[in-house]
């Protein structure tokens, strides 16, 4: 595969944090996997109610068609939830557009909010 310049490897000042940005994945050709996991233990967004902090880990499974998502991008796209406010559900289903956009094949994403009361809160998109 040529060498390939990704647009999300430039200087951490550049990206704003405070609402999501699809713009930030990037995407590039599938060497030939038919089934791509990947998890995030470090997802910050806050309550929408509250506007405490939620930690969540974030697991993204994809059927890759034609493309791959770079894993690079998607933790910086991860990171400018950090100041938007949303529910676990509502977060599952955004991530997932964007990823489905990008990607363009079948995407299933599982939010899973730290306890917080005690309770787990589990959103599958």
């Amino acid at each position: 595969m040529p060498n390939q310049e990704f647009k999300a490897l430039k200087p951490k000042g550049e990206f704003s944090f405070e609402k999501p940005n699809p713009k930030l994945l990037e995407k590039f050709p599938n060497p030939g996997v038919l089934v791509v996991t990947l998890t995030n233990k470090e997802f910050t967004s806050l309550c929408p109610i509250t506007h405490q902090p939620d930690y969540a880990t974030i697991t993204i499974r994809y059927w890759p068609g034609q493309w791959c998502l770079e894993s690079k991008s998607l933790k910086l796209y991860c990171a400018s939830y950090r100041n938007y406010g949303a529910f676990a559900e509502e977060l599952a289903c955004l991530i997932r557009k964007d990823l489905e956009k990008l990607l363009e094949c079948p995407v299933d994403v599982t939010v899973q909010l730290a306890s917080r009361g005690g309770v787990i809160i589990e959103a599958v998109a």
